[in-house]
């Protein structure tokens, strides 16, 4: 950690500037000392070039990489606060510029890694079970035919969630023909290129779930309650967050879930099922904790920040 004498850190926080978790990070970071910035994903760029030949050797030229903004290329550490958006070109080269500043020695949080593994609900899903972790079955599938068999195979009721999405947006829950039809056209229009389909087992509980967060050693912990007439707890989607005990069991379950996606600061959903089980729905390695401070009380950006200086 490249830290200053008579200073504190200098840390990039990749995220909108006006958003609440950026806001609440750069206010913890600047009341412990710490000079934060905030850095929108649009504002990445990066600098390749070929510097001229070393004086020790005549043959091997060197490289140059610089990243910008310039806030960024003299970070002490980045944090990520916010998923890339836009197509497949831009989130590789974010994703990738990450994976440069990490590859330098410039700590990032989340791990570039861990972040391409949580962003990717199957890759994530397949990690856990790999691990030994309970999972709702899933199948992902890309042509019409196989979606239709998938859906049979799930016992004709199944919730279809985008590859790569958060906050509940786009998941649909797929119980008859009717609700599957659309899913089916979707994946015939997009032929022959294929459409993934993600599609996972509906479990049915008794309308909540909970969010443990997990910032290295430290554990946080709220049960959500789905909205009148809603089966999806998401507090975006109008879920009441409540403070919850749960027991050490389901925090275990999540550490282990958060370190099968090679994630130290990660919201980890786990769902109890009507059925007796406790299943891991997902882990976010960029997780929201607005709802957790609302219902416990709990100062977690501060916590947050505690953490980045031990690991910085």
């Amino acid at each position: 950690m490249r830290k200053h004498a008579g200073s504190g850190l200098r840390v990039a926080v990749i995220g909108e500037p006006t958003g609440w978790h950026v806001g609440r990070l750069l206010a913890a970071l600047a009341a412990r000392g710490h000079q934060g910035t905030a850095v929108r994903w649009t504002d990445l760029a990066a600098e390749v070039a070929t510097a001229p030949f070393s004086e020790v050797s005549a043959t091997v030229p060197q490289g140059v990489e610089r990243f910008l903004p310039p806030c960024l290329e003299s970070a002490d550490l980045v944090v990520v606060r916010g998923m890339p958006g836009g197509g497949l070109e831009e989130v590789v080269f974010r994703m990738d510029l990450l994976g440069r500043l990490a590859a330098r020695g410039t700590p990032v949080f989340n791990s570039p890694r861990g972040l391409e593994i949580a962003i990717d609900k199957y890759l994530s899903l397949a990690r856990m079970a790999t691990a030994g972790l309970p999972v709702p079955r899933t199948v992902v599938a890309q042509s019409p035919p196989a979606i239709e068999a998938a859906w049979h195979a799930l016992g004709k009721d199944c919730v279809a969630k985008p590859l790569f999405g958060s906050r509940g947006r786009g998941i649909v829950r797929i119980s008859d023909q009717e609700s599957l039809t659309p899913l089916l056209h979707s994946a015939a229009a997009a032929q022959p290129a294929g459409a993934v389909a993600y599609l996972q087992e509906f479990v049915p509980h008794d309308g909540w779930d909970v969010r443990i967060l997990i910032v290295g050693n430290e554990a946080f912990s709220i049960r959500r309650f789905a909205a009148p007439g809603e089966w999806r707890t998401n507090v975006s989607l109008g879920g009441r967050p409540e403070a919850f005990e749960p027991p050490q069991a389901w925090i275990d379950l999540a550490r282990a879930a958060a370190r099968a996606v090679e994630t130290e600061i990660a919201g980890v959903d786990l769902l109890p099922g009507s059925d007796g089980r406790v299943v891991v729905l997902e882990v976010n390695a960029v997780p929201g904790w607005r709802g957790l401070e609302a219902a416990t009380g709990y100062d977690v950006s501060n916590t947050v920040v505690e953490y980045l200086e031990k690991r910085g």
